[in-house]
């Protein structure tokens, strides 16, 4: 223990001298929080809209206005024909042209029925989906109030079947609140990951690797020393990412913090393993850090942070077993959004406590103490 004492010393006067490190431990967690909680979103709030009004009638002006006063839609322009419309489209100007066609309100008070078009810019698809939502629903409001004004129809009329819902773990359907607990995982995946594949390469780069390797410490006490300073740094950054989570986009906490703690602390003995495996096979800092985004990319795109595993192809949803961060992604959320306790998770547990054992041993077994 002696031994260890002075090499966690010499690591953490190593880690806080190192100004390519620090700006991963500080600055980081603050852009990556502050910036992409915001900025990594599926609500659309800013619809790009052109109007094609060849009705002129205060029905399609009593539409186009009720669209406008929801606040997601932008009135970009109102075009003559349809070929001036697709132009716009063309040149990304808008995302949505709204037609009315001649005989629009006369159809909804002879027949009951009129028609609308809706051209929706669908490089998006996820957007497009969204758009067409929104719209659709606010148009099918319009539908309903206009009949109850023209026909007299009451304001509620009695139906056999009424539906109420509910939202659970999520009430107000803030987006916030689902995308900060993933960020959180991914801040601590990058920081271990990266950290500790960068410091042991750095040992590499300014020749002190081989000075370590003929002194009498052994394998185990050099990985220990090597992990257990950046295990601390990244509890560390959990800690800060849930903090400024809380404080200030105030999201749930309904489950044990601890039990989150717990998982953490196994789940950063992964992913510092994994740093240390590619600190063995890479000679530079650079190289560290491509290889190590290589496949941190790979396991946040595969893990669930925006796209539900569940929705993957099978074949995804194979690989998706092997992830890491998938179990730690499911965790957070089912802990903080739905308060869910040991018994729930302790699938994740049993997976990613056999992950830190094979990760570890590869870890140990393949780096060579050279003298």
């Amino acid at each position: 223990m002696r031994v260890i004492k002075f090499l966690l010393r010499k690591e953490f006067k190593q880690i806080f001298r190192n100004k390519a490190m620090l700006p991963i431990i500080f600055v980081m967690p603050v852009v990556q929080l502050l910036i992409l909680v915001n900025a990594a979103t599926f609500e659309i709030k800013n619809i790009d809209l052109a109007i094609l009004d060849r009705d002129h009638s205060p029905a399609s002006r009593q539409l186009t206005n009720k669209l406008l006063s929801m606040g997601y839609y932008r009135l970009r322009a109102r075009v003559a024909s349809l070929k001036e419309g697709q132009l716009l489209m063309d040149q990304n100007k808008i995302d949505l042209l709204l037609q009315f066609p001649p005989g629009f309100a006369a159809g909804l008070q002879r027949d009951d029925r009129a028609t609308v078009m809706l051209d929706i810019s669908a490089i998006d698809g996820s957007a497009a989906s969204i758009i067409y939502y929104y719209t659709n629903t606010i148009i099918l409001d319009f539908n309903t109030g206009i009949m109850q004004r023209w026909h007299n129809l009451p304001e509620q009329p009695g139906l056999p079947l009424t539906v109420e819902s509910r939202f659970w773990y999520n009430e107000e359907l803030d987006y916030k609140n689902y995308i900060t607990p993933g960020l959180v995982v991914i801040l601590v995946t990058m920081v271990g990951m990266f950290l500790t594949a960068m410091n042991v390469v750095r040992e590499k780069e300014i020749g002190t690797i081989e000075q370590l390797n003929v002194t009498p410490i052994t394998k185990t006490q050099f990985i220990v020393s090597k992990l257990l300073p950046f295990w601390i740094i990244g509890m560390f950054e959990m800690a800060f990412g849930l903090g400024v989570g809380k404080l200030i986009f105030d999201f749930p906490v309904v489950g044990s913090v601890p039990l989150l703690f717990a998982f953490a602390a196994i789940y950063l003995v992964v992913v510092l393993a994994l740093g240390l495996l590619i600190s063995t096979v890479t000679h530079t800092q650079q190289q560290a850090m491509l290889v190590s985004w290589f496949f941190v990319v790979i396991f946040i795109l595969m893990s669930g942070l925006f796209t539900a595993v569940e929705n993957m192809p099978e074949w995804a949803q194979k690989i998706t077993a092997f992830n890491p961060v998938t179990y730690f992604m499911q965790l957070i959320r089912m802990v903080l959004l739905k308060g869910s306790q040991l018994q729930h998770v302790a699938r994740h547990f049993l997976v990613i406590s056999a992950m830190a054992v094979v990760s570890i041993s590869l870890a140990v077994f393949t780096y060579r103490k050279r003298s």
